[in-house]
C-alpha cells in the first residue's frame, strides 16, 4: 500500500468508547433522567451513569450537568448526542444490510404518512402491499410532514408518504402521483355554478377556509391564495373533514387534494371544480434517507402504490 493511499491514512486503531456508551448519552440526552434513561437502555442507573463517567473521562469533556433536581446536557454533551444519533442510525442501517441482501422484501419497516394523504390511500393500498409481500410488515405512523422528516433522520422511521413541495431535507424519494388541487364549496355557491377550471384570479377577496399551521398542505394552498388575492377564512381546521363540514355550511370554499374528494367532498354533498393553474398540485413520493439499504424495497413499494393512483403526466 503506498503512502499516497487513503487507505494508509485511514485510522484503524480501536475507538475508546462503545456504540452503547453513545446509545447512552442519546437516552440521557433525551430523557433527561437517568432514572428513565436507564430503564429505556434496559441497564441498571448505576452502569449507565458508570458507563457515561468513562466515556466523559475518554473524550476529556463534561456531557452533563448533574444535581439532585435535574440533568442537563452540556454544550459539549449537546453535539455529542447530535453525533451519536447519525452514527447510530448508520449503524443500524448497517445490521440491516445483511437481513436485507437475503431477502429484501421481509421484517418490519416504520413508515409515516401525512394526515392529508393516510386516509386517502391507505385503505386501498394496505390489502394489496399485504398481498404482494406477505413477509413485510409495515408499521404506519400518521403525522406531520415536520415530524416525520425529524423522526426519518433519527431512525424512529424507516419511510415516509409526503408531498415532495414540503421542506425534506437531503432524501431520496420515489415520486407516486400528481394530485392536483380542486375547489370545494356548498351547491348554491356561485364560484361552483360552472364546471369548467377556475382562474385563481376568480377567487379574489373570497373567504377560503385552510388547515391549521403545521400541514404542508396548508403552505400549498395558502400560495396559491396568495397570488389570487382571496383572504383565509377565520378558521383553521386540524383536517380535511373539518374544513368540509365548514364549507358546507355555504361559509366560503375550500381548497382540497384531489386524493380527498371522492370521500371528502362527496360525503358532505360539496361540489369541486378543477382549478386553471400550474401551481395548484402536490407531488405525492415515498421518500427514505440517502444510502438506505431498504432503498430496493422502498422502490418496490412505490410501484404497488402507483397502481392505486392517477399517472404522473410527462
Amino acid at each position: 500500500m503506498s503512502p499516497g493511499d487513503p487507505r494508509a491514512r485511514r485510522k484503524l486503531a480501536p475507538h475508546p468508547f462503545s456504540l452503547r456508551q453513545l446509545q447512552y448519552v442519546l437516552a440521557l440526552s433525551e430523557e433527561l433522567s437517568f432514572r428513565r434513561a436507564a430503564e429505556r437502555c434496559h441497564v441498571s442507573q448505576p452502569s449507565l451513569s458508570a458507563q457515561l463517567a468513562q466515556l466523559e473521562e475518554v473524550l476529556g469533556v463534561q456531557l452533563f450537568e448533574r444535581d439532585r433536581r435535574r440533568v442537563l446536557a452540556t454544550a459539549a454533551g449537546r453535539e455529542v448526542a447530535a453525533r451519536a444519533r447519525r452514527l447510530l442510525v448508520e449503524a443500524d442501517d448497517l445490521v440491516d444490510v445483511g437481513a436485507r441482501s437475503r431477502d429484501p422484501m421481509s421484517g418490519t419497516l416504520h413508515v409515516g404518512v401525512i394526515p392529508t394523504i393516510a386516509p386517502y390511500l391507505l385503505p386501498a393500498v394496505s390489502p394489496k402491499l399485504r398481498a404482494r409481500f406477505p413477509r413485510l410488515t409495515l408499521i404506519w405512523r400518521e403525522d406531520k410532514t415536520e415530524n416525520l422528516v425529524s423522526a426519518l433522520a433519527s431512525g424512529e422511521l424507516d419511510s415516509a408518504l409526503v408531498a415532495l413541495e414540503a421542506e425534506l431535507g437531503d432524501i431520496e424519494h420515489e415520486v407516486l402521483a400528481r394530485d392536483p388541487f380542486m375547489l370545494a364549496a356548498a351547491p348554491g355557491h356561485p364560484l361552483v355554478q360552472k364546471s369548467t377550471p377556475i382562474k385563481p384570479s376568480e377567487l379574489r377577496d373570497s373567504p377560503v377556509f385552510l388547515l391549521d399551521d403545521g400541514h404542508c398542505f396548508r403552505e400549498q394552498a395558502l400560495e396559491l391564495c396568495t397570488t389570487a388575492r382571496a383572504f383565509e377564512a377565520e378558521f383553521r381546521a386540524t383536517s380535511l373533514t373539518t374544513l368540509v363540514q365548514m364549507v358546507a355550511g355555504g361559509a366560503g370554499v375550500t381548497l382540497l387534494p384531489a386524493l380527498s374528494v371522492e370521500t371528502e367532498a362527496r360525503r358532505a354533498g360539496l361540489v369541486v371544480r378543477a382549478i386553471a393553474s400550474s401551481k395548484a398540485h402536490r407531488t405525492l413520493a415515498l421518500i427514505w434517507r440517502k444510502r438506505s439499504p431498504v432503498a430496493p424495497t422502498f422502490r418496490a413499494l412505490a410501484e404497488v402504490f402507483r397502481e392505486r393512483l392517477p399517472p404522473v403526466p410527462r
